[in-house]
């Protein structure tokens, strides 16, 4: 089930843009030094001068620069897919969780409250005794459900009930592929009241419809290992002709793919905006018999529902009528027992790490089970463990600190708003009424999660996080027909990320991500704009790239441009695509500049902004030199060591097929695009980067 596209166009990036500051404003910092000469009364530097490699010139290649000593000996770990600063941070948020998971039974907590059922999910997931004992016993109500279909309406009941809301798969493994479809709950695009049901296309075992169709080789070799893995985990479940349905369930999921639409289509939102009454399905997408499904689903009520990809929709549905009945049946029974491997029995846990953790991502060994047990927990009890971080780790000084910050991001937006002379001051009067309704959550929700009807048992693991998928699911369709909550979070304290919310036109910055070496109160002003200043720069600017811009103040789809405006915004971030496809990330394997297009309008946007927040925080004095190194050094430097990473080979193609985001070392180049840049590191004609000014992306 692909995740839905209001959040993919939102997650977390950092920013890089050109500044529209008076050039007198802006002074080059001295040529970078390897001398000490901090003044006394300078607060500690923030960046890590240790990661620098003075061999490569800034203006060749950025991202080697400010990381190049720390490539040279930086391992990435055994049980990993890839490293850097955000697993710097996720590795401190990890050990800060596991202990308060570990020790929410320490007081024996009464029944019912949010420390026992911390204590009780965490103590079930490492059962394994208990675990292997049980076997395949807690999924056979859903075998013999799947057993008993006997006509294409009991294929549509079955599929129906499996329907579950849109939530990440717990700690990165398949536990989506199950549904054929994917629920997501929020406001409607053109509806400013309501919150209504969105429809999404899914049914497949791998991360993408690119790894059944492209014709690349390392593709073609996933195909091959898929079909491996499927038969091994069929035959471990005591299937006797695993082999041939392992090809059944591989055919029918490739003619999935084939109805798909793929990423770049799904992420435009202006073909997100059919509505369909549950009625009308049976006309529009005809094959799936939509009355029962809707039924089993819990949907039959509803008024209208947001079809997010009509082509896959009807293409899915055709196919559950062409389809042999038993293709059908094969294919729920792998998915069911795919998605729970990582809860079953150790050789099918196995498995399934070796398929997706081995073949995919090229990681060669599974984290701690205690490792697993934390990030389930994390992820099925969010909100009870949130709690219980936010109190204990984000003290309200950090949090003044970093919504003072915000506060001069917004600022330096306004600012680059009001200066822009391309824009049309009808245009900027829409455009600051965004920032005027900007919602921005920092740390951590005003109101918590309530799990009092979540059933958690201490000796159930799987029984366990399927009543959380089926809480989630309820809770999403409760919302259904109610108000949207323009304050609610869809990220947990303890997340090392951040997220714009478009038809809320909210931003969510955890406490998780406020903290070193993105954000440290005590460090240096250059350091904290350059990290996490271009990270909340990016994402307000997420507010203003090529799907926020389609959104009004309110959150409505709603063009508030004047033609003239939006062909340049349009000309520019066209150009925009057209420099990150340049970028070769494997041996003949590009980005892809359309489907990276969001993230890299306000990774330019973004960091233009920090960096004219950074100067105002400097309230009109002059930065500071430490250790030899100028304000705006210091700032970019930042930025570059925010992407500081290593990624293996196989994830970072999963990632280029998958992802809207430009692998790290791309998104540190985004420094091309600013001038001040140039002056800082005295870039010349002569550099690998270097940009003629007229070629420099300037959007916001």
């Amino acid at each position: 089930m692909s995740r839905t596209p209001l959040l993919l166009a939102a997650a977390i990036a950092c920013a890089c843009g050109a500044s529209s500051l008076p050039a007198a404003a802006v002074t080059a910092a001295p040529a970078p030094s390897t001398h000490t000469a901090t003044a006394a009364t300078a607060p500690h530097i923030g960046i890590t001068l240790a990661y620098i490699d003075h061999a490569v010139k800034p203006g060749d290649n950025f991202f080697q620069y400010a990381n190049g000593a720390w490539l040279k000996t930086a391992k990435i770990p055994a049980d990993r897919s890839s490293t850097g600063a955000f697993y710097d941070i996720f590795k401190r948020t990890e050990q800060h969780t596991a202990s308060l998971i570990q020790n929410a039974g320490a007081n024996n907590p009464p029944a019912g409250s949010n420390a026992r059922k911390i204590a009780d999910y965490y103590a079930a997931y490492m059962d394994t005794a208990a675990i292997d004992k049980a076997g395949l016993e807690p999924l056979q109500p859903e075998l013999d459900a799947i057993g008993a279909i006997r006509t294409r309406t009991g294929l549509a009941r079955v599929l129906g009930s499996r329907l579950r809301a849109d939530v990440d798969p717990i700690n990165d493994t398949n536990f989506h592929t199950q549904h054929l479809f994917g629920l997501f709950v929020t406001k409607g695009l053109e509806e400013a009241s309501l919150q209504i049901p969105y429809l999404l296309q899914g049914g497949l075992g791998m991360p993408s419809r690119d790894y059944y169709l492209s014709q690349d080789a390392h593709m073609a070799k996933a195909r091959s290992a898929y079909k491996t893995y499927v038969a091994a985990l069929l035959k471990q479940a005591g299937i006797k002709d695993a082999a041939r349905e392992a090809e059944t369930v591989f055919a029918l999921e490739r003619k999935i793919a084939v109805a798909q639409e793929s990423l770049v289509d799904s992420e435009d939102i202006h073909k997100a905006t059919t509505l369909w009454t549950p009625a009308e399905f049976a006309a529009k997408a005809p094959g799936l018999d939509w009355k029962a499904y809707f039924t089993a689903a819990g949907l039959a009520h509803v008024k209208q529902i947001d079809v997010w990809q009509p082509a896959a929709i009807s293409g899915e549905a055709k196919l559950v009528a062409s389809q042999p009945l038993d293709a059908w049946k094969d294919l729920l029974v792998f998915h069911t027992l795919n998605a729970a491997a990582p809860l079953l029995p150790a050789a099918y846990e196995r498995l399934n790490f070796d398929f997706y953790g081995k073949e995919l991502s090229g990681t060669p060994a599974q984290r701690p089970r205690w490792k697993r047990a934390i990030g389930a927990t994390n992820s099925d009890l969010g909100d009870a463990v949130g709690q219980l971080y936010a109190e204990k780790y984000f003290p309200a000084a950090a949090k003044a600190a970093a919504e003072k910050m915000v506060a001069n991001l917004i600022a330096a937006y306004r600012t680059s708003i009001q200066n822009l002379t391309w824009m049309s001051p009808a245009t900027k009067q829409k455009a600051e009424e965004k920032l005027d309704t900007l919602k921005v959550g920092v740390g951590y929700p005003d109101q918590w999660r309530d799990y009092s009807s979540l059933t958690i048992r201490p000796d159930d693991a799987l029984g366990n996080h399927e009543r959380a998928l089926k809480f989630e699911y309820a809770r999403a369709k409760a919302k259904i027909g109610t108000p949207i909550n323009d304050n609610e979070w869809w990220m947990t304290p303890q997340t090392v990320n951040a997220v714009n919310l478009p038809l809320q036109n909210a931003l969510n910055f955890p406490a998780a991500i406020l903290q070193p070496p993105f954000f440290d109160p005590q460090a240096d002003a250059a350091a904290n704009y350059g990290a996490i200043g271009a990270i909340i720069g990016h994402e307000i600017s997420h507010s203003f790239d090529n799907t926020g811009a389609d959104f009004d103040a309110h959150g409505r789809l709603h063009n508030w441009w004047t033609p003239a405006d939006l062909a340049h915004f349009e000309a520019a971030t066209a150009e925009l695509a057209k420099q990150y496809s340049t970028y070769q990330a494997l041996p003949g394997l590009y980005v892809n500049g359309k489907q990276t297009l969001g993230e890299d309008i306000a990774d330019v946007s973004g960091l233009t902004a920090a960096y004219r927040a950074y100067h105002l925080s400097l309230g009109g004095r002059p930065a500071p030199v430490i250790d030899g190194l100028g304000g705006n050094q210091r700032f970019f430097i930042a930025f570059g060591q925010a992407w500081r990473g290593k990624i293996r080979d196989a994830a970072l193609r999963q990632r280029l097929a998958t992802d809207v985001h430009a692998p790290g070392e791309f998104r540190a180049e985004t420094v091309r695009n600013l001038d001040a840049w140039y002056q800082a590191f005295a870039v010349t004609p002569a550099a690998k980067l270097y940009l003629p000014p007229s070629q420099r992306v300037k959007i916001w």
